[in-house]
C-alpha cells in the first residue's frame, strides 16, 4: 500500500514496491557516476538529477545513481559492524534475513530527488537487519536533535540532502550523537565506500537479492511508523531547543523561559517572517514554536516543494524576503526580522527592518554570525564573570569575530572550513577547559550554538531574540566599548555597533574562481607571486598601515603558521590565508583561500578592516590576479 505524508501530503514510499529492482547498470556506469561525486566530511554530493541538469527539479535518477545510493547505505552498515554488510557476506552471495539492534535514523530535505533516494535507503537498510526510524522530510536540525538528546536509540543517522547547493543536486550525511561524523571517522566511511563500489562489482546485485527476499512486514513497519517518529522528533527537536537557548535539561526552567519571552512580548510586540522557500523547515516547529514565545509569525513559501528561488540563503534569494517585509512592516511594525533558511533548514540568514526608515535590508552572512557570537558570549561572560570563554571559527569568518571576543576577554581558535571541523575543535578545546558557548562559519552565517552540533536557524533567531529582550545582554556590550546604551535597544543599533569590516561573499562572484591545477602547484606559484608582489608594493601597502604579512594554514582542526610546503600535508587543500599586520603587529586584513569539498569551484575571501572600499578592492584585485596567474597552466 502507498503511504503518504501526513504533513507533506506527499507519497513516502509502498512496501510492495521494490525501489532496488531494476537492471544491474555496469560496473563500468557505475565507476562513471561516482567520478562525479564529491566525498567530504561535510558530505557526499552530485547532480542526481536525471537528466544532469544541477538546476532540473526532476524526481527522476538514472539507475547508476540509485546504485551507488543503496551502495552508500551498505557502506555505513559496514562502518557499523553489520554483519550482513561485511565484505564476505557480499561476496559469498547468499541472502542472510537477520535483525540487528542497530538502529539508524534517516530523514531528508525537500528536493524531489530525495524521495526515491530515501526509499532506496530504507529499504536497504532494512533488509540488512537495521532498525530503520524514518522521519522523511525533515530539518537537518531536528534530526540531529534527536540523535543528540537521545543518542542511545540511534547508532548513526543517514540523512539525505545536498544542503545550499542548486536543486538537481543531493547527497549523503553521516554522523552520530548530534553532529556528523569527525573527518577521521567520516574518512574510514569514505573508505568503505570506495571499496565497495570499485572492488565489489556483486555488491549491488547481493543488495537486491536481500530486498527481493525482506518479509514485506518489516518494511511495512518502518512506513507505518513515519509519522509517529517524526512527531516523536518534533517534541524532542523542540525540548532540546530549549535545552540550547537555557543551557538547562530542566522542563521548569523551559518553562520559565518561555513564559518570560512570552510575558516580554506582551509588552513590546515584535513579529518575525519566515520566507522558507520550499525547504524542509516547511514541515518543522518553526511557527508553533515561535508563537510559544510570544512572536508573531507569518510564513511564506511554506509548502515543502515550493522552491521559488535559489537555494542558498544569499544575496538575490533574499530579495523576496526584503520586499514581504518590508510590505508587512508597513502594516504591521512589529515585523522586523526575516530570515531565508537553505533546503535542509541547517542555516538561515537575515533580513531587518531599519525603523528610522522602515526599509528592510539585507543582513550578510558575516554579519549575522557577528550577531549572534556578540549575544552568545555576552551572555556566558554575565553568567560566568572569570571562566575561560573562546569561540572556535573557520579560516574565512571575518576579523570582527577577534574584535568582538576580545570585548568579552575570549580567545578564538581557528581550523579548516567543515562543519565537523568547528564541532571538533571546539570539543577540544572544551577538554582544555574553555567554556565555548558558540561556534561556527561566519563565511555562511552558519552558527552553532552548544550543545547543538549543527547549524540551525531557531538557534539564531533565538540569539537575536535574548539580545533583544534581555537588556543586560546588550548593555554588557555597548559599555565595554565606551558607547552610551541605547533606548530603546533595537537591532539596527546593534549592527551599526558591530566592528567595520568589508568582507567577500563566499557565494558572491567575486568568491568564486575556476581552478585546473593542483592545488599544491597552485600555493606554490601563489607563494613566490606573493613575495614578489610584496616588494613591489610595499609602498602602496604602507600607506594602508599595512607594514608586514605572515602565512596561516589550516587543516582540519589544526592550524600552522608558516609559508611552504613544510606547513602543509598532502593533499595540499586545507585553507591558505595571507594576514596583514599594521605598524604595530596587530592584524588589519586578510586573503583567503580554498578549493570547496562540496561544490566544483575555488573559493576566495578578502576581509578588509574599515570602509574605505577602495582598500578592500585593492586586496581583492591582488588576490584574485595572484590566484590567476598561479592557475595559469
Amino acid at each position: 500500500m502507498l503511504v503518504y505524508d501526513t504533513l507533506s501530503h506527499l507519497p513516502i514510499a509502498d512496501e510492495h514496491v521494490d525501489a532496488l529492482s531494476f537492471p544491474v547498470p555496469s560496473h563500468d556506469a557505475v565507476l562513471q557516476s561516482l567520478a562525479s561525486m564529491i566525498l567530504s566530511a561535510s558530505g557526499w554530493r552530485k547532480v542526481f538529477a536525471k537528466s544532469g541538469d544541477e538546476e532540473d527539479s526532476t524526481d527522476q535518477i538514472t539507475a547508476e545513481d540509485a546504485t551507488l545510493t543503496a551502495l552508500a547505505a551498505l557502506a555505513l552498515c559496514r562502518h557499523l559492524g553489520l554483519p550482513a554488510a561485511s565484505k564476505e557476506a557480499v561476496l559469498t552471495g547468499e541472502p542472510v534475513l537477520t535483525q540487528s539492534d542497530i538502529t539508524i535514523l534517516v530523514g531528508l530535505d525537500a528536493r524531489p530527488t530525495g524521495r526515491v533516494l530515501g526509499d532506496i535507503v530504507c529499504r536497504t537498510l532494512t533488509s540488512l537487519g537495521c532498525k530503520v526510524r524514518y522521519l522523511f522530510i525533515t530539518a537537518a536540525p531536528q534530526i540531529m536533535a534527536d540523535c543528540n538528546l537521545y543518542p542511545e536509540e540511534a547508532s548513526a543517522f543517514f540523512y539525505i540532502s545536498a544542503s545550499h547547493n542548486p536543486v538537481g543536486h543531493n547527497g549523503f550525511k553521516f554522523g552520530s550523537k548530534g553532529g556528523v561524523y569527525p573527518a577521521t571517522e567520516a574518512e574510514v566511511l569514505k573508505k568503505h565506500f570506495l571499496s565497495i563500489v570499485q572492488e565489489e562489482d556483486q555488491a549491488f546485485a547481493y543488495l537486491q537479492n536481500l530486498s527481493a527476499s525482506m518479509p514485506t512486514q518489516w518494511y511495512q513497519e518502518v512506513l507505518s511508523a513515519v509519522k509517529q517518529q517524526r512527531e516523536q522528533s518534533e517534541e524532542r527537536y523542540e525540548a532540546f531547543t530549549l535545552f540550547t537557548a537555557t543551557k538547562s535539561k530542566v522542563s521548569a526552567d523551559h518553562d520559565a523561559f518561555v513564559n518570560a519571552l512570552f510575558a516580554e512580548g506582551q509588552r513590546s510586540f515584535l513579529g518575525i517572517l519566515g520566507e522558507l522557500n520550499g525547504s524542509a523547515r516547511s514541515v518543522s516547529i518553526d511557527k508553533r514554536f515561535l508563537t510559544r514565545l510570544g512572536i508573531k509569525v507569518v510564513l511564506l513559501n511554506d509548502k515543502v516543494g515550493q522552491i521559488v528561488h535559489a537555494i542558498v540563503p544569499e544575496g538575490e534569494s533574499l530579495q523576496l524576503c526584503q520586499q514581504s517585509l518590508e510590505s508587512l512592516y508597513a502594516r504591521d511594525n512589529s515585523f522586523r526580522i526575516g530570515y531565508v533558511p537553505d533546503n535542509d533548514g541547517d542555516r538561515g540568514n537575515l533580513v531587518y527592518i531599519d525603523t528610522r526608515s522602515g526599509k528592510a535590508q539585507i543582513l550578510d552572512a558575516q554579519s549575522v554570525f557577528a550577531l549572534v557570537v556578540l549575544a552568545e558570549l555576552s551572555h556566558t561572560r554575565l553568567a560566568h564573570p572569570s571562566a575561560l570563554l573562546a569561540t572556535v571559527v573557520n579560516g574565512p569568518t571575518s576579523l570582527r569575530i577577534e574584535m568582538i571576543a576580545q570585548t568579552f576577554d575570549a580567545e578564538v581558535f581557528r581550523c579548516e572550513v567543515g562543519e565537523a571541523n568547528v564541532v571538533e575543535l571546539a570539543e577540544k578545546k572544551r577538554d582544555e577547559g574553555y567554556l565555548v558557548p558558540i561556534l561556527g562559519e561566519g563565511s555562511n552565517g552558519g552558527n552553532i550554538t552548544h550543545p547543538a552540533k549543527v547549524r540551525d536557524p531557531l538557534n539564531t533567531l533565538l540569539s537575536l531574540i535574548k539580545l533583544l529582550r534581555n537588556r543586560d545582554i546588550a548593555k554588557l556590550w555597548f559599555r565595554a566599548n565606551g558607547h552610551d546604551v541605547p533606548h530603546p535597544i533595537t537591532l539596527e543599533k546593534i549592527i551599526e555597533s558591530l566592528p567595520v569590516f568589508q568582507t567577500t561573499g563566499a557565494f558572491s562572484s567575486d568568491g568564486k574562481m575556476q581552478v585546473a591545477i593542483s592545488h599544491q602547484i597552485l600555493k606554490n606559484r601563489y607563494e613566490v607571486l606573493l613575495q614578489t608582489e610584496w616588494e613591489k608594493r610595499k609602498r602602496a601597502l604602507a600607506e594602508m598601515d599595512i607594514h608586514s604579512f605572515a602565512i596561516l594554514q589550516t587543516e582540519g582542526t589544526e592550524s600552522h603558521e608558516g609559508m611552504g610546503e613544510a606547513y602543509r600535508h598532502e593533499p595540499y587543500t586545507g585553507g591558505y590565508k595571507v594576514v596583514f599586520k599594521d605598524r604595530d603587529g596587530s592584524i588589519t586584513d586578510f586573503l583567503w583561500m580554498r578549493g570547496s569539498k562540496t561544490e566544483p569551484v575555488f573559493r576566495v575571501v578578502v576581509d578588509a578592516k574599515g570602509e574605505d572600499p577602495e582598500r578592500y578592492h585593492y586586496l581583492l584585485n591582488w588576490h584574485r590576479s595572484m590566484l590567476a596567474t598561479a592557475a595559469e597552466a
